[in-house]
């Protein structure tokens, strides 16, 4: 990622999501966002921010976690979720990849 910030649109096109789904999660997953905030009041994300709402999404939707359970996960182990994103980003990557393939040949 090579932006500094991240307004709440870019974060939820990055996920896919809505952005009211983003707004949503920002306020209930607070504990672990820095979220900062213009002087007309909208939510900008950091780089780091953008990653912990790629390890909420991996839960609660890949998983089929609660917000709860998606919470209590990332406080029991931030670490084994981040490997977990990080592997499933690769693989959709080179799935895409191979699609482009598929698609010259």
């Amino acid at each position: 990622m090579s932006k500094l910030f991240y307004t709440i649109g870019e974060t939820a096109e990055i996920l896919g999501e809505n952005v009211s789904l983003v707004r949503y999660w920002s306020g209930y997953f607070e504990k672990y966002l820095k979220t900062s905030r213009t002087a007309k009041g909208d939510r900008r994300f950091m780089p780091e921010d953008v990653e912990t709402f790629k390890q909420i999404h991996f839960l609660v939707k890949e998983r089929g976690l609660t917000l709860d359970g998606a919470a209590r996960q990332l406080d029991a182990d931030r670490g084994g979720v981040d490997k977990r994103v990080r592997a499933l980003e690769t693989l959709k990557s080179i799935r895409g990849q191979l699609m482009e393939i598929r698609k010259s040949l």
